[in-house]
């Protein structure tokens, strides 16, 4: 066993030194000066409906900004209400899909032409070798002469037994799947925006805690300098004083990087082609369990969801489609008349300076290999894979529903439990500080009694950040989002 190296035992062995180091300053340190500060201000990083155990003196401190900008108070303060509807305004996505329904409704328009009359009119004028023929290309009986007239004629269909019909009908039900599709991305970038604006809030409160922590580090640092060139305690307090002093600045820069990248998404979210620091002003109505009832956000989900809506409707236009598609074999039937006058003409040639006429067409398909039955069974099997599209989508959305309310109830108990640990890392932090003041703790305890105070705190505002995502994300599944 001489031969064996036992790394383990290297961090006892300074924890050791570490302990009979502060154990044999105890008098002298109960002599001390200045005390050392409590625990970071727990009110900080609180919703204001949210109270935990009142911190000392030292946590008075409130920092003067939340996104590493100079002054906070002259950014616009932006609500997450007044955030979604600038987003619904500004952002290209939810522009895109409304242009994209009104494009929709034309496509309706074009289809239903079909079933309304089309007239059209000529002038023509001929200067010709009277009763010459056309003949290049093709053998006709035509013939030209010297003339001017001008003339109209017309063609409406009366009926095609349903194809026009099913094709109009097919083309309002995708104009509605489509404006279905515009809420969808509405509602997806509410949900963005949401993310967005939580993420930023998240990210300052965050950041408070950072820069608060680094002041209280700060100060005990700056006393266990002074304790140390009085003698009071080792330069191993020190190391471990500045080591957490780094460790603080460093969680507050990342803190600090992190706040700008979260306002810049929002920007982004928003739609703005700049850069843009709100002052974000937080939702403090108290937090609420979310609903009990599951099976009831699901059924809520199957009515309201624009994206089930959306397949659904497709859905139904493709039904109406094949139908079409199947009713091409059938004959059509169109009136058709003309109408004219020929004032300049051949002298000898006309009877009459004008000509008219009407009459009815009936146009009966015979065989075409094949094309319209195979047209008619494509689109009979397309409407089919749209209907197991939208059964897919709501054994989706069933899943979806319950993992949403699954997160949302562990994130409402997760608030209680972080608030309740965050009090008790308050405590300990108070009693380690005390211990520490009196020589009966080395600076490993209190380092490891900051650090679990300011891991409570994070874990905290985190829990608080994350409920909201959380119910902002319920309300997206079951279709709710404003």
């Amino acid at each position: 066993m001489n031969g064996v190296k036992r790394p383990w035992v290297y961090p006892k062995i300074i924890l050791a030194l570490a302990i009979v180091s502060n154990a044999s300053l105890v008098g002298r340190t109960q002599s001390a000066g200045a005390p050392l500060p409590d625990a970071p201000k727990a009110s900080l990083i609180l919703l204001a409906q949210h109270t935990t155990v009142p911190m000392a003196q030292a946590g008075n401190q409130t920092p003067s900004t939340t996104s590493g900008t100079s002054d906070s108070s002259q950014h616009p303060r932006l609500t997450l209400a007044e955030a979604e509807k600038l987003a619904i305004k500004n952002n290209p996505r939810v522009s895109v899909a409304r242009l994209l329904a009104l494009a929709q409704h034309q496509v309706v328009r074009e289809t239903r032409s079909a079933e309304l009359p089309t007239a059209n009119a000529a002038i023509t004028a001929v200067q010709a070798e009277d009763a010459s023929r056309i003949s290049a290309g093709s053998l006709t009986a035509s013939r030209l002469f010297t003339h001017a007239g001008a003339g109209g004629g017309f063609t409406q269909l009366i009926t095609d037994f349903g194809k026009t019909g099913n094709l109009v009908a097919s083309s309002r039900l995708q104009e509605k799947a489509q404006n279905a599709n515009a809420l969808a991305t509405t509602e997806d970038i509410v949900l963005a925006t949401d993310q967005a604006f939580f993420g930023a809030l998240q990210a300052q409160a965050l950041l408070k805690v950072a820069i608060q922590n680094t002041a209280t580090l700060q100060t005990t640092q700056s006393q266990i300098s002074s304790y140390t060139k009085n003698k009071l305690k080792s330069t191993l307090d020190l190391s471990f004083a500045d080591v957490n002093l780094s460790q603080a600045k460093l969680l507050e820069l990342n803190a600090r990087n992190n706040a700008n990248s979260s306002m810049a998404t929002l920007d982004d979210v928003l739609g703005l082609d700049q850069e843009v620091t709100y002052d974000l002003v937080e939702d403090t109505s108290p937090l609420t369990a979310p609903p009990s009832d599951v099976n009831q956000l699901v059924q809520l989900a199957f009515q309201q969801r624009p994206d089930l809506q959306s397949l659904n409707l497709n859905q139904q236009a493709a039904v109406k489609f094949s139908h079409a598609e199947r009713d091409q074999k059938l004959p059509s039937i169109t009136a058709a008349g003309t109408v004219g006058s020929v004032p300049i003409r051949p002298p000898t040639y006309y009877v009459e300076n004008w000509w008219g006429g009407i009459g009815v067409n009936m146009n009966i398909p015979i065989f075409n290999g094949f094309l319209f039955s195979a047209q008619a069974k494509e689109a009979t099997i397309r409407a089919q894979a749209d209907s197991e599209q939208a059964r897919e989508l709501k054994d989706r959305i069933v899943r979806d529903v319950r993992t949403a309310w699954l997160a949302a109830d562990t994130a409402y108990q997760s608030v209680a439990v972080n608030d309740e640990l965050l009090k008790q890392a308050n405590l300990a932090l108070s009693l380690a500080q005390t211990r520490y003041r009196l020589g009966l703790s080395s600076i490993v305890e209190l380092s490891q009694a900051q650090y679990q105070q300011t891991d409570a705190a994070i874990g905290f505002t985190n829990a608080q950040y994350q409920y909201r995502l959380s119910l902002a994300n319920l309300g997206y599944q079951t279709g709710a989002t404003p």
